[in-house]
């Protein structure tokens, strides 16, 4: 992106994060709503990835960061991950009709700049055109750009032009290459052969029902799956096992309404209780000041922890434990804590190695700074309308806030099937 118009972008989005300025008398801090809030993060997260690629200048003008124990990979799957995790947290929020306010001038323009980008992707004539024939990486982030356009069919794959279309497709179909591990990446290719699926396309439906089975059946308990035969005590139940699990059942079951004869774990209405429940363990993570525990691999995904609990508000999936105003105002702190400070966005505006702020040392060996914007999957809920009670309702305390203020709040007990 160009100094001037990066400038302008800055400016843009410090009218929406709150601000203090400081008189002769007193400190005068500006009030913001919180979809303002919310808004101004994601699009100063978007716009210097989708104005660079709408025009092929992502990976010229992305400053790339790679972990120090970088394993030596191609290092440009880091445009893909980019685009792919971004584009999987935006499309909701992209999905709604053009207004004339500050925000839907913005995701207009948001929205343009991803349909150029997404033609960039698979054009072979153009400098953006991403990894999709080199290493097993590209599975992963491929299954994101297919999730976004599950979650913006309308806005985001029906514009495409015939071309482009075919392409994607041709670009799906090829990453059949790729033998997944045995864990979440079973998923990857399920939500890549669902999407095919969708689109009328030929899919491999046994890519697809193998990994429903076996998610299934890693299921322990309590609203938590095992990421393989054995259980790891990080957040890739939020990064993909409960939303790519459910998705690729919406898909494959109609929305619950159909049985998959041939598959133990399909049934939609299950796996949305599980998700329901983890989305309150969530829930009861946030602490008081904003902040949840900083455990397991992949910590630097950020706000990406909290995607089940999105989800769950943008589809109106919410359990009635959750009402819209708690689960708005604990999110909302902890996007507050970790974005307000404007301190994880490196000097070219992209994402930055680390939690909050740069601190490279605790990124895996897989991880570069194209695998961040996993955090943009905390926004789902934008998707909702302005007048949605999820941004209406009263602000209530959430769990924790209630516990450590000495007020009443809901004892918690496991979750029977």
């Amino acid at each position: 992106m160009k100094t001037k118009s990066y400038i302008g972008l800055l400016l843009i989005v410090a009218m929406l994060i709150p601000i203090q300025a400081v008189s002769a008398k007193k400190k005068i801090e500006k009030e913001v709503s919180d979809r303002e809030l919310w808004a101004g993060v994601l699009y100063q997260m978007a716009a210097p990835v989708l104005s660079s690629m709408s025009e092929g200048k992502l990976q010229e003008n992305m400053l790339v960061e790679l972990s120090p124990t970088w394993d030596g990979r191609d290092k440009r799957v880091t445009y893909m991950e980019c685009f792919g995790r971004l584009m999987s947290g935006l499309a909701p929020w992209l999905s709604l009709p053009d207004d004339d306010s500050l925000e839907g001038k913005q995701r207009k323009q948001l929205r343009e700049w991803a349909l150029k980008s997404y033609a960039q992707a698979v054009d072979p004539e153009s400098k953006d055109y991403l990894l999709w024939r080199n290493e097993g990486q590209p599975l992963v982030d491929a299954a994101y750009v297919a999730e976004s356009f599950l979650r913006g069919y309308d806005a985001l794959w029906l514009p495409l032009d015939s071309v482009t279309k075919q392409r994607f497709i041709t670009e799906f179909t090829q990453l059949r290459r790729v033998d997944p591990p045995y864990t979440n990446w079973l998923l990857f290719s399920s939500t890549v052969e669902c999407f095919l699926r969708k689109a009328g396309a030929q899919a491999d439906n046994y890519r697809i029902t193998s990994a429903l089975r076996k998610v299934d059946e890693w299921y322990v308990g309590d609203g938590w799956y095992s990421d393989g035969p054995g259980f790891a005590f990080d957040y890739y139940n939020s990064f993909v096992l409960h939303p790519m699990y459910v998705e690729c059942l919406e898909v494959m079951t109609n929305g619950g309404k159909n049985k998959i004869w041939n598959v133990s774990g399909g049934d939609f209405a299950k796996a949305m209780k599980r998700m329901q429940r983890f989305g309150m363990i969530l829930e009861r993570f946030i602490s008081p000041e904003g902040a949840f525990p900083v455990f397991g691999r992949s910590i630097t995904y950020r706000t990406g922890t909290l995607q089940p609990l999105a989800m769950l508000a943008w589809r109106e999936w919410l359990p009635k434990e959750l009402p819209n105003g708690q689960v708005r105002a604990a999110m909302t702190a902890v996007i507050k804590r970790m974005f307000g400070d404007n301190r994880n966005f490196n000097e070219k505006g992209f994402l930055t190695l680390g939690f909050n702020g740069s601190q490279p040392k605790i990124s895996d060996w897989y991880t570069n700074n194209g695998s961040l914007y996993m955090a943009s999957l905390a926004f789902l809920p934008l998707g909702l309308p302005a007048d949605h009670p999820f941004w209406t309702d009263a602000h209530q305390a959430w769990t924790s806030k209630k516990a450590w203020d000495g007020e009443d709040f809901p004892k918690d007990h496991a979750f029977y099937e």
